[in-house]
């Protein structure tokens, strides 16, 4: 491969690199005063009012499969959930993810459900300090729980809950009328946060509000939710439709409200005393005749963004675009699949270092062909370069007919000098997709490569600037260009193998010595990605390397051997 194209394919990866890691945006973070909802139809995520007076919290165990945590019999809220498969580091006595936490705690998340008077109604709903009553002591995956409370005005509600072995729970919300009229209630349930996270994505994946509705997917940011939720309704973004679903979602955990995806919704985003909404309302009230009962149904998802599971979910329970909830970006018609392929060969394998490795190696054989004819292009480049050098210096004073001249020797010569940059073109998209895959799916989360690799979706630990962990100081507290892994290292090197396996002459001194430092400063680039890109572009490059010396060899032994007579007829 010609040295100076490989650069540009190098530079051009990482300015895609520095525009995401530098230039997105950090989010302060902000504690939260304790929200009440307020039953407002005209609002389908309601907002918050003034706190009431505080009560003790009385809980229910829940547990099994993926989860444990607790329900909370005030309010019936889902506000105590840890993650039983995922730990905050890799370190083996780092404590599990905790996804849910009550209201008033420094990173408040919870779901809540409930019911609103239709407009001019005056039944007495549920609120956020009802004390519920349940028929179990426990919700385990095959122990559903029911909670009832009684208004005192002859009508009942009921919510029971069902958990699987994973991260959905079905909620069933029925209301039974002995008031002696007939009802008219809008159910809802939302997620709520009570703090503005740490954004680590910046736009590079999505962290906050995000719905798919009726196949539309709808990401708005901490800051927006903020800056559009205007008075009277609080809300930053609403849309009426069904098929779909609404949460808040982190690079790679999400709390999503799931609605029937046969009844009509008004799902909205929201911001009122500190407090994020994500959720829906029932487009049409429920109607429970006097006498009667009714029951409607909906889930809810918190957990992991575990790609298959997403998809599972999707197929078993006709979720609209669930998988969406993973950030494969605009590309996602090529990311996505390069994902299920590294994801096979990592079951295949059993380390997805390995996968990455292993995929490399079958992206350079599928574009073998187009390498074989670049380095042919090249080669016939390099061929002409004392012509077009004599073409230049007789046509120094009149550019356009220096151009004119060069195109007729391409052309005579039968050579197109873009072709070589075709195997260039092709592998940025295949770079960034594999970057986008390492980055977002949970896949890659504490996934282990060799020795100290513990993680390859982080930086690699070692640092040259601390003696490999010898000195004991941390200089990234200076500036972050003060890390310097071990593979970024080897990255450099192999740049720099490169550089001396095909050197190419530069008339401009200055331009020659940026060549020259050109491993070292994308070394210095590279040393803040995940592992697993670094890995990568270690053996792409190596691959490289062996595959240009073998177009070379066979190039050359086929211009060594003589070509035979053609047999004469007689």
């Amino acid at each position: 491969m010609d040295i100076r194209r490989f650069l540009l394919a190098t530079i051009l990866s990482a300015v895609v690199l520095l525009g995401f890691d530098y230039f997105m945006p950090q989010k302060a973070h902000q504690d939260a005063p304790k929200p009440v909802p307020v039953a407002d139809r005209q609002n389908p995520a309601p907002v918050a009012s003034a706190p009431s007076a505080p009560r003790d919290d009385v809980r229910l165990p829940l547990g099994g499969g993926a989860v444990s945590g607790s329900i909370n019999l005030r309010g019936a809220r889902l506000d105590d959930l840890t993650l039983r498969d995922y730990r905050e580091t890799v370190a083996k006595d780092s404590p599990n993810v905790r996804l849910l936490e009550p209201q008033g705690k420094t990173e408040a998340n919870y779901v809540e459900i409930g019911w609103l008077n239709a407009p001019g109604g005056q039944t007495m709903v549920p609120g956020a300090d009802t004390l519920w009553t349940a028929d179990g002591s426990r919700l385990a995956v095959e122990t559903p729980l029911t909670l009832h409370w009684d208004n005192g005005q002859g009508v009942t509600f009921r919510i029971t809950l069902r958990l699987d072995r994973n991260y959905m729970f079905a909620v069933e919300q029925s209301v039974d009328n002995h008031s002696g009229q007939a009802l008219s209630l809008y159910p809802f349930a939302r997620v709520e946060r009570g703090y503005t996270p740490e954004v680590t994505g910046g736009y590079l994946v999505q962290e906050g509000p995000v719905s798919v509705i009726d196949g539309r997917l709808t990401e708005g940011s901490y800051k927006t939710v903020r800056k559009d939720s205007a008075a009277p309704l609080n809300q930053s973004w609403s849309r009426q439709g069904s098929k779909g679903w609404v949460g808040i979602t982190d690079k790679y955990w999400l709390t999503a409200v799931i609605p029937d995806q046969s009844a009509p919704i008004a799902a909205s985003y929201g911001f009122s005393g500190g407090t994020y909404q994500a959720g829906f309302v029932a487009n049409a009230p429920l109607t429970v005749a006097a006498g009667a009962s009714a029951t409607t149904s909906s889930h809810i998802f918190a957990g992991a963004k575990e790609v298959r599971l997403l998809e599972a979910y999707e197929k078993s329970l006709h979720i609209d675009g669930f998988w969406r909830a993973v950030d494969f970006g605009w590309f996602a018609f090529l990311t996505r699949p390069i994902f299920f392929v590294l994801d096979w060969l990592n079951t295949l394998l059993g380390n997805f270092g390995l996968a990455l490795m292993a995929f490399t190696l079958i992206v350079k054989a599928l574009f073998f062909p187009l390498a074989s004819k670049s380095f042919k292009s090249m080669a016939g480049m390099r061929t002409l370069q004392p012509k077009m050098q004599a073409l230049r210096e007789r046509h120094k004073d009149d550019p356009v007919a220096m151009n004119q001249a060069i195109m007729g020797l391409y052309k005579s010569e039968k050579i197109n000098p873009a072709s070589g940059c075709l195997p260039m073109l092709v592998q940025i998209p295949v770079f960034w997709c594999l970057y986008k895959d390492l980055y977002v799916t949970i896949e890659m989360r504490h996934a282990p490569f060799f020795g100290w690799i513990r993680d390859l979706s982080a930086a690699d630990p070692t640092n040259l600037f601390t003696a490999f962990g010898l000195i004991p100081w941390d200089p990234t507290v200076l500036t972050p260009m003060l890390h310097m892994g071990i593979w970024p290292i080897v990255l450099g090197g192999t740049m720099f193998l490169m550089q001396k396996l095909n050197p190419t002459p530069m008339a401009d001194p200055a331009q020659a010595r940026v060549f020259q430092f050109m491993p070292v400063i994308f070394a210095f680039i590279m040393a803040r990605q995940p592992a697993g890109l670094v890995i990568y572009y270690c053996w792409n490059n190596l691959l490289t390397a062996l595959q240009q010396r073998f177009i070379q060899h066979r190039s050359e032994r086929a211009r060594a051997t003589p070509a035979l007579p053609a047999r004469s007829r007689k």
